[in-house]
């Protein structure tokens, strides 16, 4: 029997949540990434088989660990090349508890911070440890992730499969490395965590606007990492940028989850505990780095300017001016001359912000990129040309694949028609 829309709707929402550490349980047993998920995507299956017709179970998580690692041991015990293994851990895996979460969030063996070490591993090309980390770790599906790289979503999947292939054919140890191979793979790691973050904190696509499962994920392994490496500045720098952006995540959904504008938000909802936290990891960036500030020291720089002001009005624009332009030569992007033309046009008016804008539209990058029609949009808005804003606004709508925003979208374009 067919479970119903509603039905499965939940459990794959439920999936989508525990995935990343289904996978990251599963994977410890198997030592191979690809067909973790694929024992993962087993349990999905067998949830849309049972649960509509037995029910939700208490602790889903728990049951789809469960599912997943009794299929991962049947695998083990079918392959002779694994017997010595399965002497070590089978019998274990079978008598104690499904599945428990780490007793403590730091631990270095967090199966989830093996995970992301893992498939950000040298043997695979920069853009292929970042789609598939976002895969695994963030439970992003490959349109998702094509929409956060700006690329075409065959070559994202195209990635993901060889990079699998890479780690199953390279024998690569599911674990956290230590010395000169962990900061060789730092900087993935941190851009990986940074793209996990942003992708709950603004979801791409779905009908949410925020996916908060994801910035507590991101969040908790950029702590982590601060925990491990302690001397590295963009660790702590990338730690301080997430606390607060995490500190406005209540102000930025209306009571009916739509979203509200950084402008429009109540600072009085900002979680003061975490711009605390995120004040105190840049001193720790600042007090470790021994040369220019990295890019994330930056970003944590502009955010700190945002936490410190009380009112939107009392922003310090000209420094976060000042701010993008450093951030700009030291990891130019057409989505950082975007935010930096934002800036410029709250420091010195639209009009300069509509320049530094209109230059960009012929950006390759850019050209399905739906917050630069938004910008747009906004700034000739603010110089009095609402029927060109309104175009702009409805060309953002059709770019985006989040269902809040582009009602978010088409709000303003009514609100320039009339």
């Amino acid at each position: 029997m067919e479970p119903q829309p509603t039905a499965a709707h939940a459990i794959e929402t439920v999936f989508r949540l525990e995935s990343p550490r289904v996978v990251a349980g599963v994977a410890r047993i198997v030592r191979d990434v690809g067909i973790a998920e694929e024992l993962a995507q087993d349990a999905l299956v067998a949830a849309l088989e049972k649960w509509p017709r037995d029910g939700v179970p208490d602790n889903p998580g728990a049951w789809l660990m469960a599912t997943a690692r009794h299929r991962a041991v049947d695998l083990v015990r079918r392959r002779e090349t694994y017997a010595r293994k399965l002497a070590e851990i089978g019998r274990d895996l079978e008598t104690t508890a499904p599945f428990e979460e780490p007793a403590d969030p730091d631990d270095i063996d967090d199966d989830l911070l093996r995970l992301v070490f893992t498939t950000c591993h040298p043997v695979l090309s920069p853009d292929a440890r970042t789609a598939l980390t976002l895969r695994l770790l963030g439970g992003l599906t490959t349109a998702e992730i094509a929409r956060a790289h700006l690329v075409p979503e065959p070559t994202i999947a195209q990635r993901i499969v060889r990079a699998k292939r890479t780690l199953a054919t390279k024998n690569i140890a599911f674990e956290v490395p230590y010395g000169p191979d962990r900061e060789a793979r730092l900087g993935s790691v941190l851009d990986v965590i940074y793209l996990i973050f942003n992708e709950g904190y603004a979801a791409s696509a779905g009908d949410d606007w925020l996916r908060p499962g994801l910035c507590e994920d991101a969040l908790r392994l950029a702590r982590v990492l601060s925990s491990l490496m302690p001397k590295e500045p963009e660790v702590h720098a990338l730690t301080s940028l997430l606390e607060f952006q995490a500190s406005r995540a209540a102000a930025r959904t209306g009571p009916d989850g739509a979203p509200v504008l950084l402008k429009d938000q109540n600072r009085r909802r900002w979680n003061r505990m975490l711009i605390a936290r995120g004040i105190r990891a840049l001193g720790r960036a600042d007090a470790t780095s021994t040369g220019a500030p990295g890019p994330y020291a930056l970003q944590a720089a502009i955010a700190a300017c945002h936490a410190h002001a009380y009112t939107y009005e009392e922003t310090d624009w000209r420094t976060i001016v000042t701010l993008y332009g450093l951030l700009a030569a030291r990891s130019p992007s057409p989505v950082v001359e975007l935010n930096r033309a934002v800036a410029v046009s709250m420091a010195d008016g639209p009009a300069e912000g509509l320049k530094l804008v209109d230059s960009l539209a012929a950006e390759p990058a850019l050209r399905d990129y739906h917050l630069l029609p938004s910008v747009r949009g906004d700034l000739l808005a603010r110089l009095g040309r609402t029927a060109e804003a309104r175009e702009e606004f409805v060309r953002a709508a059709g770019l985006t694949g989040n269902e809040r925003e582009r009602a978010l979208l088409l709000s303003r374009a009514a609100e320039c028609a009339s």
